[in-house]
C-alpha cells in the first residue's frame, strides 16, 4: 500500500477518538454480535454516494481496537474521488469484531468524507483566484482535530485549532482597549510568539492594523465595494500585500467566487465543518460481489 498523501494526526489522537466512540457504542458488550461463532470472515466497504474519501485512520483504528489481526486491502487513497457503487476496501478478520466495529468505523468515515467532499467543492469554486479556503472552530464537539484533518484532505487550510494557538482580536477586545493599535500592542506584549489576527470594521481600522502590524486582518461584514477598496489599500504602497486579508461571515457557495475574485487572500467558512452532509457507506460481510 502506498504511503498516505495526507499525514493524519498523531496515533494517540486517533486512538482517543476511537476509544470514546467504541465505549459509547459497545458499553457492556455487543449483545447481538455474541450470537456469532467468532469465526474468520471477510467484508467489503461500499461507497453509495460520490465523494472525496477521508477518515481511513479512524476506520482502521476502530477495527484494530477489537481485532488487532484484521487486514485491510484499500482500493482508494485518502483524498481520492470515489463514485457511487464502488468498493472502497475489503477486510479480513473475526466476524464478531467486524460487525461490532461497523457502526463506529462508518460514522467516522461518513463524517470525515462529508467534510472533505464539502471542502473540495468550495476549493473548486475558487480555483485560479489565489484565495485560500480556511475552516473555523465550528466543529462537532470532540472531533475538531479529525474534521480539520478532513478539511486538509479536501484541499482547504486550517484556521487556528483553538483559543490557545493564536490571538484573535475581535470587536469586543478592541472596544475594551479603545483602539486597534492599543489592542495589538497588548497582544504582542503578552503573546509575542503567537499568530495575531485582527478583525476590523472600517477602512480606518484597516489602516490602523496595517500600520501597527499583525499576522492577518479579518475584514468582516464589508460590502463588495468596501471589500475591494480594502484589498486595494492592503496591496498598495506602503503595505504591498505583506499582511493577508481574510473574509469571514455570511459566505456560501453562491457568493464564494465573487468574494475570491475581489482579491482577498483567505476566506474562512464555518459551513465546511458545521453543515455536515454525511456520505453514505455500507460495510457488508462476505466476499466482494463480482460485476
Amino acid at each position: 500500500m502506498n504511503a498516505p498523501r495526507f499525514a493524519p494526526p498523531p496515533a494517540a489522537v486517533v486512538d482517543a477518538d476511537v476509544a470514546a466512540a467504541l465505549a459509547e457504542d459497545i458499553g457492556s458488550g455487543d449483545a447481538t454480535a455474541m450470537l456469532l461463532d467468532d469465526a474468520p470472515d471477510s467484508a467489503y466497504l461500499l461507497c453509495k454516494e460520490d465523494c472525496v474519501l477521508a477518515g481511513r485512520p479512524w476506520f482502521e483504528a476502530c477495527h484494530r481496537a477489537l481485532d488487532p489481526g484484521v487486514a485491510f486491502d484499500w482500493r482508494f487513497e485518502e483524498g481520492d474521488r470515489v463514485a457511487n457503487g464502488q468498493v472502497v476496501a475489503t477486510l479480513r478478520g473475526r466476524n464478531r469484531a467486524l460487525v461490532t466495529a461497523e457502526r463506529a468505523s462508518l460514522n467516522f468515515l461518513q463524517t470525515l468524507s462529508g467534510t472533505a467532499t464539502t471542502t473540495a467543492r468550495h476549493v473548486e469554486a475558487v480555483r485560479g483566484t489565489g484565495a485560500t479556503l480556511l475552516d473555523t472552530r465550528k466543529t462537532i464537539p470532540g472531533l475538531r482535530i479529525a474534521q480539520k484533518y478532513a478539511v486538509r484532505v479536501g484541499g482547504g487550510g486550517n484556521h487556528r485549532i483553538g483559543l490557545y494557538d493564536a490571538v484573535m482580536l475581535k470587536e469586543n477586545h478592541i472596544r475594551a482597549f479603545g483602539s486597534v493599535a492599543a489592542a495589538i500592542e497588548r497582544a504582542r506584549g503578552l503573546h509575542p510568539a503567537l499568530p495575531l489576527i485582527v478583525e476590523v470594521e472600517t477602512l480606518a481600522q484597516l489602516r490602523e492594523a496595517l500600520d501597527t502590524g499583525c499576522t492577518r486582518i479579518l475584514i468582516d461584514d464589508f460590502d463588495a465595494a468596501t471589500r475591494r477598496e480594502a484589498v486595494r489599500i492592503a496591496k498598495a504602497a506602503p503595505y504591498a500585500g505583506r499582511i493577508p486579508l481574510e473574509v469571514s461571515g455570511g459566505v456560501d457557495l453562491a457568493s464564494l467566487r465573487g468574494i475570491a475574485d475581489d482579491g482577498v487572500d483567505c476566506i474562512s467558512i464555518g459551513g465546511l465543518t458545521k453543515h455536515v452532509h454525511a456520505i453514505d457507506f455500507s460495510l457488508k460481510l462476505g466476499p466482494t460481489p463480482t460485476a
